[in-house]
């Protein structure tokens, strides 16, 4: 499902997967501001700090996500032991806790929120002649068979 950059309609489509669809893990994708060959892979989402406008003009009120949230949500992914355990040939995986102040971090935390910590969000490079879409796909199909392993919810 592809997500509006728009926060409060963003919101409102998390809010509708977990409450709809009750999924046991909810993935993210957005895409990384950097050219490089890089994935990155979030630990956590932080509900302070959202001040840049988003496509609409908006920012939330108070730059703040969730109003009673706590500062900061770790995922119960651990990001850490993935990216110490896996590597695609041909990308760069590295780990970070912060997914920056904009839609992607305001989505993730929410998603965070919403689903008691059971979501993930995976920070990719555009498009380009070396990383297609076939690989980049590739990419992330390791990386999320991984993170099933974590939930113990590998399927075949």
């Amino acid at each position: 499902m592809q997500l509006p950059v728009v926060y409060q309609k963003a919101k409102d489509k998390v809010f509708m997967i977990w409450t709809t669809l009750q999924p046991r893990l909810t993935v993210h994708v957005g895409l990384a501001s950097s050219s490089e060959a890089i994935i990155i892979l979030e630990q956590c989402g932080k509900n302070k700090g959202y001040q840049e406008m988003d496509a609409c003009g908006f920012y939330p009120e108070g730059g703040c996500c969730m109003l009673n949230g706590p500062e900061k949500i770790e995922s119960t992914i651990n990001m850490k032991t993935l990216w110490k355990n896996l590597s695609v040939e041909g990308i760069d995986i590295i780990f970070s806790r912060d997914a920056g102040r904009y839609i992607c971090d305001y989505t993730y935390y929410a998603s965070l929120y919403y689903g008691k910590g059971r979501a993930a969000f995976i920070h990719v490079p555009p498009l380009s002649k070396s990383i297609t879409a076939d690989f980049l796909g590739k990419a992330l199909q390791t990386i999320i068979l991984e993170m099933l392993k974590q939930c113990g919810e590998e399927r075949e």
